[in-house]
């Protein structure tokens, strides 16, 4: 079983410092350290546990220091930033393991990102050595990358001409949408595996800025500052993110048999506005973040999730009400954010999803968006049955990773006059398109039994190509597009002989021979 659990001091692979407003993030990845038996991280190579931890630093550097306002990401090995994602963990997982541990690491460098626009933060790849693959991929995520000018360390992505398969978390996509690396330029970058140093990768709009060894460290920590002035991150003191422990919010029941897990969600009594990390919503979205990651990691055959929700509408429009008047305040905004990320972890997860409106149900506001991330939603039509509503925070303080509300994407941009603040029964639900369907008490158990019966005797491989084909209307984005072609591409070529037989480029590298391919382009 994977944990996403962890604390700095158990770190194995990152350090953590901080002086004044900027934080540096250290990778000094311990080779014998790996998430599991079978492969040494040599290289500052990295795996899924390395991923952990930075996912952990990244959230306390988040809540625990306001007072950052930049983040600096480079190395503690001499000449070596990062050779990527081990090539020797990839060449013996699972097809399932490459894929999760692709979608966790990409969630992690869209996390950045994330903070970039939303929270203040500042990110500065110092790339204090060789950069390969997913080392730069990381680096793509930050707002600026500098690349020591030594004559020997370069920047690339290699996947292609060694591996065989594509870069795994957003590279391709990045040179081109975000850094606008001409076309022309990043395919001979992307075939090139030994790489392009400094200056060229200046020219080529690769990295910002190139120092000399010796002009390195300082100018570094100059770049970081002036980022950091950039900031509106507050300062003071900083709330301290406490082991979860066991879930208090959220309650997970695995039916094996039936390949189905139940989320149920408890809503939030009277709260009021406070700096802790057991406030119901920053506990909600760190417990809901763990029980996603931990199904789709741990139980890779439960297909369907089943979503619910217990208490009153009542406590989440007043819940809502005080995140959207204090949105402004770091915490809360770090909040939402947190919120942000972990719903978007649902939009991206590839198993069903149905909410179940049943009596003491509380799909309101930031919890409707359960509701919304589903594929489909029931609610009981009956006396006194469930009541939904929608807030203001449901009108784009969640975005998904096409820009839109998830009320937006439902509609696919053309939204009916829906009320916020206000109750809506089920016959009013689903007359406004809210919900799938409205079964009455003398069909509800057979209708969603049934529903859910269906769901889970289809192909896997299939539902997955839907639903993320389904599941994002509107304008293609940077997102949309990594995730797209992770889902497809990425899903497809870590399958084929060319990648994974037994004269595959991943089975046959670092053994001295070359990969032998089919020559079929189909």
């Amino acid at each position: 079983m994977i944990s996403f659990d962890t604390h700095p001091d158990r770190y194995n692979h990152w350090r953590l410092s901080f002086d004044g407003p900027v934080a540096t993030l250290t990778l000094d990845v311990a080779e014998d350290k790996g998430l599991v038996p079978g492969y040494k991280l040599k290289l500052n190579s990295y795996d899924l546990g390395v991923d952990i931890e930075l996912h952990d630093a990244l959230n306390r550097i988040r809540f625990e220091h306001p007072e950052v306002k930049a983040v600096v990401l480079t190395s503690g090995k001499s000449r070596m930033f990062c050779s990527g994602a081990n090539i020797y963990m990839l060449g013996t997982s699972s097809h399932a393991w490459k894929v999760n541990f692709c979608k966790f690491t990409n969630e992690t460098r869209n996390g950045i990102e994330d903070s970039s626009a939303d929270s203040g933060l500042r990110f500065l790849a110092a790339l204090n050595g060789t950069t390969a693959g997913g080392g730069y991929e990381l680096a793509l995520a930050c707002d600026e990358i500098a690349l020591v000018d030594d004559r020997s360390s370069t920047v690339s992505l290699p996947e292609v001409p060694l591996l065989g398969v594509l870069p795994g978390t957003g590279g391709l996509t990045r040179l081109i949408d975000k850094r606008k690396v001409r076309r022309d330029l990043a395919d001979v970058f992307c075939t090139t595996a030994e790489g392009v140093r400094a200056e060229r990768a200046r020219e080529w709009k690769l990295v910002d800025h190139s120092w000399k060894p010796q002009q390195f460290a300082e100018a570094v920590k100059a770049r970081a500052l002036e980022l950091a002035a950039k900031s509106d991150r507050p300062g003071g003191a900083g709330v301290k993110l406490d082991d979860l422990g066991a879930n208090r919010l959220i309650g997970v029941n695995i039916d094996k048999a039936a390949r189905t897990a139940t989320l149920t969600v408890k809503g939030p009594d009277a709260i009021k506005p406070e700096r802790s990390a057991d406030w119901y919503p920053l506990r909600l979205a760190r417990e809901l973040d763990r029980a996603i990651l931990d199904l789709r990691h741990n139980h890779l055959d439960v297909g369907l999730w089943l979503l619910k929700t217990q208490g009153g509408i009542d406590a989440v429009l007043q819940m809502d009400e005080i995140l959207e008047s204090n949105k402004s305040d770091w915490f809360v905004r770090e909040t939402l954010g947190y919120l942000r990320r972990t719903l978007s972890r649902l939009d991206v997860s590839s198993r069903s999803m149905f909410a179940v409106i049943e009596p003491g149900s509380c799909f309101a506001g930031t919890l409707m968006e359960l509701a919304l991330a589903a594929d489909r939603s029931y609610m009981l039509d009956a006396e006194n049955g469930p009541q939904i509503a929608l807030s203001r925070l449901n009108m784009g303080t969640y975005p998904m990773a096409n820009g839109l509300s998830r009320i937006e994407n439902r509609f696919c941009g053309d939204v009916p006059d829906v009320p916020t603040g206000k109750a809506i029964g089920a016959k009013q639900a689903s007359e406004l398109g809210l919900v799938t369907a409205a079964p009455d008490d003398i069909d509800w158990e057979d209708e969603v039994r049934i529903a859910i019966e269906e769901r889970v005797s289809l192909s896997p491989d299939a539902l997955t190509g839907m639903e993320a084909s389904l599941r994002f209307a509107g304008p293609e984005t940077m997102l949309t597009r990594v995730f797209g072609r992770l889902t497809a591409w990425q899903n497809w070529i870590f399958i084929r002989p060319n990648a994974i037989g037994e004269q595959g480029a991943l089975k046959v590298y670092g053994t001295g021979a070359k990969p032998k391919f089919n020559w079929e382009r189909v």
